[in-house]
């Protein structure tokens, strides 16, 4: 690298002591990305429980059974929910929790709603 690209480097590079530095969730990463093929593998897995229920019920299937799937597949997105909210508030609480002030408390009062609207179902 030329003295003047490594110049340009600098200058474009964020200082060391600037007050507020860049986080994954900044950039648009959020908590679940680290997960992302898994949980994309789970949600197929319950769209096919859905898909089954739709298939049951064109079949006349009896209602018990159709009601256990339900069940099943109730269960299934309740769990997806809680890993998803358990990713969220390691990493878009925590980021917020890092930079305090108004951010924190709004991201708090995000997960609150979230959780409660869990909660209803």
């Amino acid at each position: 690298m030329t003295t003047t690209e490594a110049g340009a480097a600098a200058s474009t590079a964020p200082s060391a002591d600037a007050e507020t530095q860049l986080t994954d969730h900044d950039r648009g990463v959020h908590g679940y990305h680290k997960q992302k093929d898994e949980h994309l593998k789970r949600l197929r897995r319950i769209e096919g429980q859905i898909r089954g229920l739709q298939r049951m019920v064109d079949e006349d299937v009896y209602c018990i059974d159709i009601l256990t799937q339900v069940s099943a597949s109730t269960k299934a997105l309740q769990s997806f929910a809680l890993q998803l909210l358990e990713e969220h508030l390691r990493h878009c609480v925590a980021d917020a929790a890092v930079k305090g002030g108004e951010e924190i408390d709004a991201k708090v009062e995000e997960a609150t709603k979230a959780i409660a609207r869990l909660l209803r179902t």
